[in-house]
């Protein structure tokens, strides 16, 4: 069977070199906060009620982040250090198995090296191993110590770190994993005896050798995946990382991306292949593409689900909505907020929907408002209409029947339904419901005066 494995993801600190009021692990790269990442390493080798995660700073926030992963908490009040947050994690969390310490603000660690570590540690007598690396410039970082065997001896901090030690070039990456049992009988001999007056969890390694025990290193070769981040400098590059081995993944899955520096792609979006992206465009959240659609330059989708064969012109929006195969949306449309359009609907350019189904086959050209709105089949919506769907209290439903026709500059006060096949004049204001295959004229009537745009004129000129 295979060992019981659990996880602490420290995640309290706030991140003053961020220079934000948000904490550290709730900024964002490739799609997710930083402790989103974490999380889901953490889900590769654990059970999502074995990780545990340390919050502190913003506490409620990082648990609203995460109230979906199905992960528990524990607070750490006061910031007295690494020892102290994993002490804070002990009654959460079991005695036996290994438990692996994960650093919320190291996203690009992958399960691959997380699962490496757990089978070196299962696979040796050592009470503990330190995931290391090595680097050209380590300052800032803990300097790892060797023994004669090659065995870790002791991890230094960078403020307590003598010149020697200073010039050591591998480091401690602040990820463990522990024999649970071990680790919680000598965890609380940590003491704060250093510069910063903390509880350090790096001093573990020097209590266990005296406990007897061996500490050993599994060093990575590439200290990529170990990149933490400080500032935003270090975070525009870790987003840079997460999202161009997106776009690399989905052009070797078949998708077209014309000009892949220009596009931005979340690490949850899906698209299938034989899709063409033009530059500049920006697929957000948990969007989903079909086959054989083209997303037009400019373009942003967030959580937006296309089927096959969809055509996004240039600098369209699109949030929270299904469009059906076959459609085609822009250039310069807006769909926000839970509309369904049907297959083969066309919404064109400067038309805005919200909380509104098209059925297949209509069609809206131009210069068009749908909100709160259901709109059957084989419609026709002329350019300039609209549906007055707010009444300063309540929102209100328009519902047009299959086949029936909007004139251009139709206003339509909700709540309204229109017959199927039903006509509503140009020009016209609707308040009333429409029967089946009627014509709804309201407007006034047109009166011409004769010769008097002529009299108007020679006034004019008298004057």
């Amino acid at each position: 069977m295979d060992p019981r494995v659990s996880v602490v993801i420290l995640a309290a600190g706030l991140g003053t070199r961020m220079k934000s009021k948000t904490a550290k692990v709730l900024h964002r790269a490739g799609g997710l906060t930083l402790v989103e990442h974490v999380v889901r390493t953490g889900q590769a080798v654990a059970a999502s009620g074995d990780i545990v995660v340390i919050t502190g700073h913003q506490a409620e926030k990082v648990q609203q982040t995460l109230s979906s992963y199905g992960v528990r908490f524990a607070l750490q009040a006061e910031q007295k250090g690494t020892g102290h947050a994993v002490c804070c994690a002990e009654s959460e969390l079991p005695k036996e198995g290994f438990l692996v310490i994960l650093s919320g603000d190291a996203p690009l660690v992958s399960a691959d090296t997380v699962r490496r570590l757990i089978a070196s540690q299962v696979g040796s007598s050592a009470a503990a191993t330190v995931l290391t690396t090595r680097v050209a410039d380590p300052f800032g970082y803990g300097r790892i110590l060797r023994d004669d065997q090659g065995n870790v001896a002791a991890i230094v901090e960078q403020k307590a770190a003598t010149p020697d030690q200073l010039k050591i070039d591998e480091i401690n990456s602040g990820i463990f994993c522990f024999r649970a049992e071990t680790l919680w009988k000598y965890i609380g001999q940590i003491s704060t005896n250093n510069p910063a007056g903390e509880y350090y969890l790096t001093d573990i390694v020097e209590i266990l050798r005296e406990q007897g025990f061996q500490v050993q290193p599994f060093e990575l070769p590439v200290a990529d995946e170990l990149l933490g981040i400080n500032t935003r400098v270090e975070l525009a590059e870790v987003d840079r990382i997460f999202r161009a081995a997106k776009i690399k993944q989905l052009m070797l899955d078949g998708v077209t991306i014309e000009r892949p520096d220009t596009v931005t792609i979340d690490g949850d979006v899906t698209v299938a292949r034989d899709t063409i992206v033009e530059s500049h465009v920006r697929l957000l959240g948990k969007t989903h593409i079909g086959e054989d659609c083209q997303i037009g330059a400019g373009s942003v989708l967030q959580n937006a689900h296309l089927g096959s064969g969809v055509k996004v012109e240039p600098y369209s929006l699109i949030a929270d909505s299904r469009i059906g195969s076959g459609a085609s949306v822009g250039p310069f449309a807006r769909l926000r907020m839970n509309n369904d359009v049907g297959d083969n609907v066309h919404i064109g350019n400067f038309v805005e929907l919200k909380n509104t189904h098209m059925g297949q086959g209509a069609k809206a050209g131009h210069l068009a408002y749908l909100g709160d709105a259901s709109i059957g089949p084989k419609v026709n919506v002329g350019a300039g209409t609209i549906t007055c769907n707010y009444d300063g209290v309540n929102k209100h439903r328009t519902v047009v029947g299959e086949g029936a026709f909007l004139g251009s500059n139709s206003t339509l006060v909700a709540p309204l339904e229109i017959g199927a096949g039903g006509y509503v004049a140009a020009g016209s204001v609707v308040t009333d419901a429409v029967p089946q295959d009627a014509l709804a004229i309201g407007r006034g009537r047109q009166m011409n005066k004769d010769g008097w745009a002529k009299v108007r004129r020679e006034t004019i000129k008298k004057k």
